[in-house]
């Protein structure tokens, strides 16, 4: 591949990539520096790029190792966190009082939802879940892409994200009782 192949391809990825870089890093200044590495590591790796196959995924792949790169030089705090049990939002509206005529009562909580307070409970999981997360609610890519830019099994994929859907619920209903998270 050459560098102008290289260039088309990348370029579409840059804003995306940086908002995932951002997302894991927490730091505006740290997800720059990621990208450039990355891109950087890419150009360096593109004849290793198999054509054929999605560009987007091999990237992010680079990203997310320059991500790990990055936080094995930091020391990272353990973080504990507690299931979220099943229907969280359901019945915490319920016991709040919260009228929900949707068949659906978290669809309807969380279609009031604003952006930041989504960016705010996405940021708030643990790295793990937090990757997986973002690589599927705002990267847009499939279970099998997440696998490969991860690299892990595809049931741990499905676990995380489930694991993830929870924890979201919790925290971005925790955010709406503080008033932060929905419209209104």
């Amino acid at each position: 591949m050459d560098a102008s192949e290289f260039e088309r391809l990348i370029t579409p990825e840059l804003p995306a990539a940086y908002r995932y870089a951002l997302r894991l890093t927490r730091s505006r200044e740290d997800a720059s520096d990621v990208i450039q590495e990355a891109s950087l590591s890419a150009f360096r790796a593109r004849n290793q790029f198999e054509l054929g196959t999605s560009f987007r995924a091999w990237f992010f792949k680079i990203v997310t190792n320059h991500v790990y790169q990055r936080a094995r030089k930091r020391t990272v705090d353990q973080v504990s966190i507690e299931d979220a049990p099943d229907a969280y939002i359901y019945r915490q509206a319920r016991g709040a009082g919260i009228p929900l005529d949707s068949e659906d009562p978290s669809q309807a909580v969380l279609g009031q939802v604003t952006l930041e307070a989504v960016d705010k409970a996405l940021a708030s999981l643990p790295d793990e879940y937090r990757e997986a997360s973002t690589l599927y609610f705002v990267g847009d890519m499939s279970y099998e892409d997440i696998s490969q830019i991860l690299e892990i099994p595809l049931g741990t994929v499905r676990s995380r994200l489930y694991r993830g859907r929870r924890l979201l619920q919790k925290a971005l209903w925790d955010q709406g009782l503080a008033g932060e998270a929905i419209h209104g």
